[in-house]
């Protein structure tokens, strides 16, 4: 059965859209991704580009803010920040939740070239945490919901 997974940060400019964009890709048959944010904004523009340097384009999808209903219908729920993680007091109990803080790379300062490396450090960061999800999926090892 194909779980909804709903990824939260802040803006749903970066870290939420990599996680599903990343998802979408890495978890196609078992998971069905979606990203909100506690606020919408824009899809971070080095967020596509460090996605498309590994095939992902995330060039279409659109930042926004949370959905109650959407998020009534979710399996699990996963933060990316501490400010959506404050959120979850929000959260159905029935939904799973797991907190991933993944330091937010929108801010950086320096060189084009140092600001890339942190976006790139998040989506790695993320797809480790994602393939680490799918493999405990498959094996079961997260099986309550």
């Amino acid at each position: 059965m194909v779980k909804k997974i709903l990824f939260i940060c802040t803006a749903n400019s970066c870290r939420s859209q990599i996680a599903e964009g990343l998802a979408r890709q890495l978890g196609k048959g078992l998971i069905e991704p979606y990203s909100a944010g506690l606020i919408s904004s824009i899809v971070h523009p080095m967020a596509v580009a460090v996605m498309k340097e590994i095939g992902i384009d995330i060039s279409r999808q659109v930042s926004k803010s949370i959905d109650h209903d959407l998020l009534r219908s979710m399996d699990m729920v996963i933060t990316l920040c501490t400010n959506a993680e404050s959120y979850c007091q929000r959260i159905p109990l029935d939904v799973k939740r797991l907190h991933w803080p993944v330091k937010d790379p929108v801010g950086t300062i320096g060189t084009e070239d140092k600001v890339m490396r942190e976006f790139r450090r998040a989506r790695d960061e993320i797809r480790d945490r994602i393939i680490d999800l799918l493999s405990s999926l498959r094996s079961g090892r997260i099986s309550s919901f």
